[in-house]
C-alpha cells in the first residue's frame, strides 16, 4: 500500500513539471536519500550528465545488454535505473543501493520518466518551431513600415541570435563593391572579414575547415549582396540550427533587397512609414507653410516637440520590435487627440513634432498636457512581438516643449525652440511639459 501511495505521490508532482530539473524534484518524493536524474542525449536540450556511467556500461557487455533491455544495474554504490525512449537510452536515475525496498517504484518511474522526457521534447520543438514561424512572419513584416537599413539590419541581428545558439552574430553587406561589417558594431576575428569575400563568390553556405565558422550570403537576382557569418563559441551548427539559419537567411536577403528598393522610392514620399505621421523633409516645408499662413492671417501659431522617455531603454530590453510597437502606438494616441487640420510629423527616432495653427500657448499647454496623460495612462501591449519576455504590457511616457511663433524670427527657429523646451523637460524630470522662455 505504501508503495501505491509514494507512486501516486510521484505521479501527481510529475504532472506539473515543465523542465527537467522538476522532474529530477518529483522523482525525490519517491525516496528520502540522494536521487539524481541523468541525460545524455543533448537533443532534449540540457547540458549532459552522467556519462561516466556509459563508460563503464560499454566496457562490460553483458551488463550494458541487461541495461538497454530496461533492467537496472549496479555500479559501485548506485542502482542505475535506464531511461529508454523508444528503444534510445536517453538517461538515467540513480539511487543509493542501501534502498532496496524502493527499486520496485523507480524500475515504474524510469518509464514513466521516458514518456514525460518525449513530451517535454515535443514541446520544445513545437514552441522552438513556433518561434521560428513567428520570426519569418516578423522579418517579412519590417519592410512594410521601415525601409531604414540601420533600423531593419539590428532588428534581423536579433531575431537570428535567438535560433543560432552558442554562435556569434555577424551581418555583412555589400557597399561600393565591397564587403562591409554592418552589424554588430565590430568583429576581432581578422579571418572572417578576410575570408567573406571568399566565400560569398561561392553564393551558397560553407564551413571554415574546423566547421565552426558559418558563411551563409545573402543572394539576390543570384548576386551577393552581403553575407551572415555564424561563429561558434562552444559547437558546431547542430542540424535544426543549420535548417533555421538557411531559412533566415533567404527571408533575410528578400527583405533586405526591397528595403532598398523602397527606400528609393520612399526618398520622395511625405509620411513617414511607420507612424503614418509626416517625414522629417516634408515638416520642414509645412512649417514655412503655416508660418507664411499665421502671417497672412494675423494668428498665432504653436509648435510641440515630444520625445518618448527613456526610449532605448525600451530596445535594450524588449528589443526593437517591442519598441517599433512602440513607436506607433504612440503615434496613434497622440493623433486620437489631435484636431484635423494639426500637423503631426516624426521629427527622427523617436521625437514627434505637432504644429498647432491658430493656437495660443495656453491653449497648446492644455493640448500638451493631455498628450502627455493620454501616452502615460496607456498600457502598451507587447505580448504578440515580444515572446522571449515575461511582460506582458508596459507604460511609457513623453517629455514636451512648447514654443510660440514669434513673427520676428525665421521659420525654423519654431522648431529649435520647442527643441529647447523639450531638452529642459527631460533634463528636470521627464514625464513633464515644458514652455521654452527666451529668459532661460
Amino acid at each position: 500500500m505504501s508503495e501505491y501511495f509514494a507512486l501516486k505521490k510521484f505521479f501527481k508532482a510529475l504532472n506539473t513539471c515543465n523542465t527537467i530539473e522538476s522532474v529530477e524534484n518529483a522523482l525525490r518524493t519517491l525516496s528520502q536519500k540522494d536521487v539524481s536524474l541523468n541525460i545524455f542525449d543533448e537533443s532534449i536540450g540540457v547540458e549532459p550528465s552522467g556519462t561516466e556511467y556509459l563508460n563503464l556500461l560499454n566496457s562490460d557487455l553483458n551488463m550494458f545488454d541487461k541495461f538497454i533491455q530496461g533492467e537496472h544495474v549496479v555500479i559501485g554504490d548506485k542502482n542505475i535505473f535506464p531511461i529508454l525512449l523508444k528503444g534510445q537510452l536517453v538517461g538515467c536515475i540513480e539511487i543509493p543501493v542501501s534502498d532496496v525496498d524502493e527499486l520496485y517504484n523507480f524500475e515504474i518511474a524510469a518509464q514513466i520518466v521516458a514518456l514525460k522526457i518525449d513530451n517535454l521534447r515535443l514541446t520544445s520543438t513545437i514552441s522552438k518551431n513556433l518561434e521560428f514561424h513567428n520570426a519569418m512572419k516578423n522579418i517579412a513584416k519590417i519592410i512594410e513600415s521601415q525601409y531604414e537599413l540601420n533600423y531593419i539590419i539590428p532588428l534581423i541581428g536579433e531575431i537570428l541570435d535567438t535560433f543560432v545558439e552558442n554562435h556569434l552574430i555577424y551581418i555583412f553587406l555589400k557597399q561600393n563593391g565591397k564587403m562591409k561589417l554592418v552589424w554588430p558594431a565590430a568583429c576581432l576575428d581578422d579571418k572572417i572579414t578576410k575570408n567573406v569575400p571568399k566565400y560569398t563568390k561561392l553564393k551558397e553556405f560553407s564551413f571554415s575547415k574546423n566547421k565552426k565558422t558559418g558563411y551563409f550570403p545573402l543572394v539576390s537576382e543570384n548576386n551577393a549582396i552581403g553575407c551572415i557569418v555564424t561563429k561558434s563559441t562552444l559547437d558546431e551548427l547542430s542540424t535544426q540550427e543549420l535548417y533555421y539559419i538557411q531559412q533566415l537567411v533567404k527571408q533575410t536577403a528578400t527583405t533586405i533587397t526591397r528595403a532598398k528598393v523602397y527606400g528609393e522610392i520612399l526618398k520622395y514620399a511625405t509620411l513617414d512609414a511607420l507612424t503614418g505621421f509626416y517625414n522629417r523633409r516634408q515638416l520642414d516645408e509645412r512649417v514655412r507653410q503655416e508660418v507664411s499662413q499665421a502671417k497672412r492671417k494675423n494668428t498665432s501659431l504653436c509648435a510641440i516637440m515630444a520625445d518618448i522617455d527613456f526610449f532605448k531603454r525600451v530596445n535594450d530590453t524588449y528589443g526593437h520590435a517591442t519598441g517599433d510597437l512602440v513607436l506607433k502606438t504612440v503615434a496613434k494616441i497622440m493623433r486620437g487627440q489631435l484636431r484635423e487640420y494639426d500637423i503631426a510629423a516624426r521629427y527622427g527616432g523617436e521625437e514627434f513634432v505637432i504644429l498647432l495653427p491658430s493656437t495660443s500657448v495656453s491653449e497648446a499647454e492644455g493640448v500638451a498636457e493631455r498628450l502627455r496623460d493620454a501616452v502615460n495612462s496607456k498600457a502598451i501591449d507587447i505580448e504578440k512581438v515580444n515572446t522571449k519576455n515575461s511582460t506582458k504590457k508596459i507604460r511609457v511616457s513623453i517629455s514636451v516643449g512648447i514654443s510660440e511663433y514669434d513673427y520676428k524670427s525665421s521659420p525654423k527657429t519654431l522648431v529649435m525652440q520647442a527643441d529647447k523646451a523639450l531638452y529642459k523637460a527631460k533634463e528636470t524630470g521627464r514625464n513633464k511639459v515644458v514652455l521654452f522662455d527666451k529668459d532661460n
